[in-house]
């Protein structure tokens, strides 16, 4: 990539100068780096919700991209750093599981310790590795290191639990991955799991509540008597649970992780 293009997805928010140091510690080694914002929003040590945000964004950009993400309540602990190389682009960041779902969906891919300490900036401080290791790693992987260089290759890397729901006779056992700033439930069910005939018959379940009211779009009219509420595939892939203009998780008083059950209408 004549311009490397290095994106941060971190829980720092952007009222402290956390993000600027991150940015100028990689421009200070690749000074040609384009860095984008994915988001600096993620709710604090939520690294369940950084997973989501990367899986639902990486996709977007260009081959050679390297990620940066950074929720890290583990920092200046014993857990290792890891650069991950899968679907063409380069992942940088804490083993905790932040790339667990995209390494699921690609793999397989490629994961490395980050040892080789001639990469880090000093001194290291053991409250801030996304300036002092992550972003000089990425800056060294912008400018032409291979991954080889920093260190060795592992199988071992931290895993959420898997994206994939689980089937069981007669339902499809799934749960919300996440909730987004419009209050839309986010689940793990995707229309290969549950096709336009299966929707026709079927419905969801959460909070003891059926859903079966399936769109295309927000504004479709209503066809069922389901309080509002009604799933949709959102822009991620996804099955959302969602309502008209207003909050369905305040509806439902869903929360992330919670089961959500799709099976036929009784």
């Amino acid at each position: 990539m004549a311009q490397p293009l290095i994106t941060l997805l971190t829980d720092f928010g952007t009222a402290d100068y956390f993000v600027g140091a991150m940015k100028g510690v990689i421009l200070s080694t690749c000074p040609s780096a384009n860095i984008v914002d994915i988001t600096h929003e993620v709710p604090p040590q939520d690294i369940q919700c950084a997973a989501f945000i990367l899986l639902a964004a990486y996709k977007s950009f260009p081959v050679g991209t390297i990620h940066v993400a950074v929720v890290d309540p583990g920092v200046g602990s014993t857990r290792r750093g890891i650069v991950g190389k899968c679907a063409k682009q380069i992942f940088v960041g804490p083993d905790n599981g932040i790339f667990n779902y995209v390494f699921e969906r690609e793999a397989p891919a490629e994961v490395f310790q980050i040892q080789n300490e001639q990469f880090f900036r000093r001194p290291v401080s053991p409250t801030f590795h996304g300036r002092d290791i992550f972003a000089p790693v990425a800056a060294a992987l912008a400018n032409g290191v291979v991954a080889t260089q920093l260190g060795l290759e592992i199988s071992d890397w931290v895993q959420l639990e898997p994206l994939a729901p689980v089937r069981q006779e007669g339902t499809i056992e799934g749960r919300i991955l996440h909730i987004d700033r419009f209050g839309n439930c986010i689940t793990n069910l995707k229309d290969a799991d549950v096709t336009e005939e299966m929707k026709a018959n079927g419905a969801l379940l959460i909070n003891g509540r059926r859903i079966g009211s399936f769109r295309k779009f927000f504004a479709e009219k209503e066809t069922t008597n389901d309080g509002g509420l009604f799933a949709i595939t959102g822009s991620a892939g996804f099955l959302e649970i969602a309502a008209q203009n207003v909050s369905a998780a305040e509806i439902l008083k869903a929360e992330v992780g919670q089961l959500v059950l799709f099976g036929e209408k009784d």
